[in-house]
């Protein structure tokens, strides 16, 4: 016998009928996040060798798109981008993109994308500048080149460093990636919003705020789970 207060909040019938619909919700939100957040760790890190170049005008041109994408709202660049541009459907037609700027999922990739790599450009500047100066010093003094002094000494204690706040970074892109649900992609907001609209159920927000927090979580623990393993050296 199911206590009535679990029944409130949990409807077998309901969850029978369309918890597979959040399950599907659940997978494209993952995917949404983590290929945006892939593409950012790219992007940002080319950013990121802009920001730190002696190149005035990579400086300045990489520093406005961070002022960009980090000084405005994530849900005004996604409308900007899809019904602003997405709205030129004659041009995009005429140029072959017309498939690109129809879907909304592509959509959301691109502004995810985007707007991760200018927050994820600044954890990797930070996490380069706080690398002790000592160590390029000492590199430079054993006669490696600068690349093997990137790539062998500066970049893999810049990484430890960076974990955490990447980690941040993806839950942030995890929790806005519910905007997407508003430009018609379904992912798991998108789906208990459809579902709540024929159910008129609210406990299906129940559901997708526990999704949430079980990604949140899990993510929380592997990130800390990876910085143990990184950092055994140091313990």
């Amino acid at each position: 016998m199911i206590p009535e207060w679990l029944y409130f909040l949990f409807n077998p019938a309901l969850l029978s009928r369309y918890g597979p619909k959040f399950i599907d919700g659940f997978i494209i939100t993952f995917e949404l996040v983590f290929i945006a957040c892939s593409i950012g760790f790219f992007i940002g890190m080319l950013i990121t060798f802009a920001r730190l170049s002696n190149n005035r005008f990579l400086q300045y041109s990489a520093y406005a798109y961070v002022y960009f994408f980090r000084g405005s709202p994530l849900l005004a660049q996604l409308f900007l981008f899809y019904y602003g541009l997405g709205s030129m459907n004659n041009f995009w037609q005429q140029v072959g993109l017309w498939w690109f700027f129809q879907n909304a999922w592509y959509c959301c990739l691109f502004i995810f994308a985007l707007n991760s790599a200018a927050y994820q450009s600044e954890i990797f500047k930070g996490s380069f500048l706080s690398v002790k100066i000592g160590q390029r010093e000492a590199s430079k003094a054993l006669g490696l080149s600068r690349s093997v002094t990137f790539l062998r000494v500066i970049l893999p204690q810049a990484m430890v460093l960076a974990l955490r706040p990447l980690g941040n970074e993806f839950i942030l892109m995890i929790k806005s990636s519910a905007i997407a649900s508003l430009v018609t992609v379904y992912d798991l907001m998108g789906i208990a919003k459809l579902t709540y609209s024929r159910t008129f159920d609210f406990q299906v927000y129940v559901w997708a705020a526990l999704i949430y927090l079980l990604i949140v979580e899990f993510i929380r623990r592997f990130v800390i789970f990876i910085e143990n393993r990184l950092t055994r050296y140091l313990r």
